[in-house]
């Protein structure tokens, strides 16, 4: 059975073709993640498939038995009724089927002989129909969906129409959560989610019986829940199997292969041309006009379907004090307390993410260490020489009547127009595109200004609250690197656990009305997490935390006999990235060149290739081991 069957599926905007023959099938139980980079019309598929869109050609079939929800982005609710009765109508004919076995029962006991066998058939029929469904727990069904989607249930009487934009497409989730369609069509939907409720709505997908094709910018997602990936670019797809690791490796494999094959067939026309170029008039005429003949006949390889990752790099920073964060019993309440008797250092070259779910303050805490919201108790400090560079999520300091150019223009000094259009394209802005006034750029455009604008800051302390929003996954993976080659000091906010996992080797965790310090990344919190140990605390009232209230160059005093011994000598976790980056190229380029059949001619090379893959796979193994040890351990 096929659940949907797209077929040379075309949309065209103006001139521009966005979809040019798209055509891929979904099976049963399969979860497909599309992904591509910004404005390649992953949501106007979607959009199509949904029927909410016309094609300009080909078509999008689903199976007569198939029904297919659709979630998507800034859709609003206008609704009088309560978040609670919202998400059940979701359940509207699971209701009307039990209303209707009541009323067949009802019917039962008042019938006549002539009409009970027909009713008892019918509800016979209902009941099983209900029972399968799960139709008996309805309000268990509701309550687990919005429980799981961030909702409490204080929330749960709240008029829909006093929502927040977040919450209603949060609501508008659960609602197609609840409405268990054959086919679920996601653009998008963890954006408003926390770490917790994202992996909540991860378990959620993978125990659904439902096909699924999803749309996520968020990685550690479609690791988690994606069986195939369909990869978006130039108008038409293909196909991988695997989740998105398996895709980003085996896309680097497929590279190799299609650039080899690119280039062996641009330097074989190269050949050509010169030799038809030096022989058409002379002895060797005849054969020039053979391979003339030839070369007219020559199918062109089609270019490597490479997506263009803009190279981001962020300055060499200044050197500052070795402590470049203070806090000192910090705390700031609103309506509410958010945290307070917050106490931690940051030192020089660190990189620390904060975690925490929404509404717990992260932004609040940032604001406060940046001088930029006082705290109501408790003070922060910056080290010697310390120049701070402020990421605002909501991009309050970019003016939409500005053009890009001049929106990088740093408060202060004077930045000829070159400099700021170079630095533009460094984040993959070019063109005219520098030249648009700020409002009317792309999501992902505006958070690409706004991280060239920290360029000219001349900052050595980037503080940067959800930087990810609106970026691809290619461009996330810029900024990854960026961030990694930064020899300043980091600290950020960020919902995107894979993001936070490649570049925290801290993390400042909020959570049960305490702020809990993780020496590691996101898999060394999780791990902490599994295990049951509980890493350290920010310091108790009055009281300093006892691993970050330390000389900077200091090693770390052994706090019980779990402490790890190191097994490699000393190096930096970015050393290590680097190298295993490059021990992976060359592992998959000698697994191409072994691909290649010209290769399979010399027995001798086979071995040496062979060999090769073997002497790396070992050294990688070692370097793996070193990089977790150097996480750990690493100061």
């Amino acid at each position: 059975m096929i659940v949907l069957d797209v077929q040379y599926v075309s949309k065209h905007f103006g001139r521009d073709a966005v979809l040019d023959g798209v055509t891929f099938q979904v099976h049963p139980g399969e979860r497909v993640a599309l992904v591509g980079p910004n404005g390649c019309g992953k949501s106007t598929l979607l959009r199509i498939i949904a029927g909410k869109e016309e094609a300009d050609a080909g078509s999008a079939t689903l199976h007569p038995s198939v029904h297919a929800g659709s979630f998507e982005q800034q859709v609003h609710l206008a609704s009088a009724q309560t978040v609670y009765e919202e998400a059940k109508s979701a359940l509207a004919d699971l209701i009307l089927l039990q209303e209707e076995a009541v009323a067949v029962a009802e019917a039962m006991a008042e019938a006549g002989e002539d009409d009970v066998q027909r009713l008892a058939a019918r509800y016979d029929h209902l009941q099983q129909e209900l029972a399968r469904r799960d139709a008996y727990n309805l309000d268990h069904k509701v309550k687990r969906v919005l429980d799981g989607l961030g909702f409490p249930e204080t929330s749960f009487r709240q008029p829909v129409e006093s929502l927040s934009g977040g919450e209603q497409n949060r609501l508008m989730l659960a609602k197609l959560l609840l409405a268990e369609p054959n086919l679920m069509l996601l653009d998008e939907p963890s954006n408003h989610l926390d770490i917790e409720a994202t992996q909540w709505l991860e378990e959620f997908l993978v125990e659904s019986s439902a096909a699924v094709i999803v749309v996520s910018h968020d990685r550690s997602l479609l690791d988690r829940v994606a069986t195939h990936t369909l990869e978006l670019v130039h108008g038409t797809v293909d196909t991988y199997t695997g989740n998105f690791s398996a895709y980003w490796r085996q896309k680097q494999e497929r590279l190799l292969v299609e650039r080899r094959t690119y280039e062996k067939q641009q330097t074989e026309i190269a050949k050509a041309e010169e030799f038809i170029r030096r022989n058409a008039y002379g002895q060797k005429h005849a054969q020039a006009e053979d391979r003339r003949k030839k070369l007219e006949r020559i199918e062109p390889v089609p270019l490597p379907r490479e997506i263009a990752a803009p190279p981001m790099a962020f300055p060499a920073a200044s050197r500052s004090g070795d402590v470049v964060v203070r806090t000192e019993r910090l705390g700031k309440s609103f309506d509410k307390p958010l945290f307070s008797d917050v106490a931690f250092d940051i030192c020089r070259g660190e990189r620390w993410g904060l975690l925490g779910p929404n509404g717990c303050g992260k932004t609040t805490l940032l604001k406060c260490l940046v001088g930029l919201i006082e705290p109501d108790q408790g003070r922060p400090s910056l080290g010697h020489g310390v120049k701070v560079g402020y990421f605002d999520q909501h991009l309050y300091e970019l003016h939409d009547d500005m053009q890009a150019v001049d929106a990088v223009r740093p408060p202060r000094g004077s930045i000829d127009i070159q400099t700021r259009r170079n630095l533009l394209g460094r984040f993959g802005l070019t063109g005219d595109t520098q030249l648009q006034p700020v409002g009317k750029l792309s999501g992902g455009e505006r958070c690409r200004v706004a991280l060239a604008r920290l360029c000219l800051t001349e900052a050595n302390l980037l503080v940067l609250d959800e930087p990810t929003n609106h970026l691809d996954l290619w461009a996330r993976d810029a900024l990854e690197q960026a961030l990694l080659k930064f020899d300043g000091t980091v600290l950020f906010v960020s919902h995107d656990r894979y993001f936070v996992n490649r570049v925290a080797d801290h993390l400042l965790v909020m959570e049960s009305g305490r702020v809990r310090i993780i020496e590691g990344n996101y898999d060394a919190y999780q791990r902490a997490k599994a295990s049951q140990e509980a890493p350290s605390p920010a310091a108790e009232p009055g009281e300093p935390s006892p691993d970050r209230r330390r000389q900077p160059s200091a090693p770390p005093a052994e706090s019980n006999s779990k402490q790890r011994r190191r097994r490699f000598p000393f190096r930096k976790v970015a050393d290590l990235e680097a190298e295993i980056l490059q021990r992976e190229t060359e592992l998959e380029r000698i697994h191409a060149e072994l691909a290649d059949g010209a290769t399979h001619r010399d027995g001798e090379l086979v071995r040496q290739l062979k060999g090769s893959i073997e002497e790396q796979k070992s050294a990688l193994a070692a370097l793996y081991e070193h990089w977790e040890e150097a996480v750990e351990l690493n100061w």
